[in-house]
């Protein structure tokens, strides 16, 4: 897919072996095609099976040729690319009559979920999320990473742009060649796939961070401390971070199976993407509330474990305080002072301490503060 061929200038149109001899020549684009380094796999698929050709302008002249002769043929190309730079996209912009505000966007990144129309063609950004599991949290440390999936739809193309290092759409290119039946559905197929895979990825995703939080809840009562707390804090972030990710996607796929550019016949497929959708965002908003409530009552508890602490202290202060205020007066020196200069003076000041001390003791205890 990065050999030579794609890079160089296009004088003629090869026709690949596996493409019918009867499909009509077309005369090709001339078109100088940049460096490409971003495309992770391109091809032309026929009847729902993928087609040789030698560079991506051959392609879609191949599949428009064979739309033309044939009624009713899905037959279109899908071009993967993954963090492109603008000349790449650009380019692309210009082979298959991207608008320019879309390429814009695609390049960009960092889009919030949508659906728009351009045209003919559809643009749609999915945001993207993982779990990354960690031997340790620390205060730095991510739990979600996001990232973005653009897809440009046509009649007769897609153009998917990946933006981080997740989520690749491989296993969905070769889940769906695998099954012809199900690449030709044509390009709205290819896009309720990647949909479906992301979805998909929603609900793993939310399930691990509800086994976090149950983890955690199990743990708040039983002993609580600040690392406890930056815990449940960063859990509570990350789960603002999925419902940022996920929640705006929800009314642009309610509205998709109503777009014209999808067949009748696939709108109950995105509907059930919609459902499963969803159910993900209550499952997130259920997980958030959770997370919220787990926050407080760690708080509270910590809150409650200072105070109880803080009553032991006052009450052993208030216990020490009165030998040492009865052997601070003692300790004045005077000369005319009570029992000071009587034999069993000293031994009835240490029997007034304990016996305060012991009085004050089982007092603090029946109330609960010792």
């Amino acid at each position: 897919m990065r050999s030579s061929t794609l890079f160089r200038r296009i004088n003629r149109h090869p026709v690949p072996s596996r493409v019918p001899h009867s499909l009509p020549k077309q005369p090709v684009r001339e078109v100088c095609v940049p460096p490409v380094a971003s495309i992770v796999e391109f091809g032309a698929y026929v009847q729902g099976r993928k087609v040789v050709a030698p560079g991506i302008v051959e392609a879609l002249d191949l599949v428009r040729a064979h739309n033309k002769s044939t009624d009713g043929a899905r037959a279109f190309v899908w071009v993967g690319l993954h963090e492109p730079a603008a000349p790449e996209v650009e380019w692309l912009s210009e082979v298959f009559g991207l608008h320019p505000l879309a390429v814009e966007d695609a390049v960009k990144a960092h889009q919030r979920p949508k659906v728009e129309r351009y045209g003919e063609s559809l643009f749609m950004v999915l945001k993207t999320i993982a779990y990354l599991d960690h031997d340790e949290l620390t205060a730095t440390s991510e739990i979600i990473a996001t990232g973005e999936i653009m897809v440009f739809l046509g009649a007769d193309f897609v153009v998917t742009v990946r933006h981080g290092e997740h989520c690749s759409l491989a296993g969905v290119r070769e889940r769906l060649e695998d099954k012809p039946k199900l690449m030709n559905r044509g390009p709205a197929g290819v896009l309720h796939a990647i949909s479906d895979h992301v979805v998909d990825q929603y609900l793993q995703v939310a399930d691990l961070m509800q086994l976090e939080l149950e983890e955690v809840e199990a743990t708040v009562f039983a002993d609580v401390s600040s690392r406890d707390i930056n815990r449940i804090y960063q859990l509570k972030r990350e789960m603002l971070e999925m419902k940022r990710a996920i929640t705006p996607l929800q009314s642009p796929m309610a509205a998709l199976p109503q777009r014209r550019v999808i067949p009748s016949e696939m709108r109950d497929y995105f509907r059930d993407v919609g459902d499963h959708l969803s159910r993900v965002c209550e499952q997130v908003e259920s997980s958030n509330e959770l997370c919220s409530s787990i926050l407080q009552a760690a708080l509270a508890r910590s809150n409650a474990l200072a105070n109880e602490d803080m009553r032991k202290i006052s009450s052993w202060v208030a216990i020490l305080a009165v030998p040492t205020m009865i052997a601070g007066i003692y300790g004045m020196n005077f000369d005319f002072m009570p029992e000071t200069k009587a034999v069993w003076g000293y031994p009835a000041v240490l029997a007034v301490m304990v016996t305060a001390c012991v009085l004050l003791h089982r007092g603090f205890r029946r109330n609960g503060w010792l």
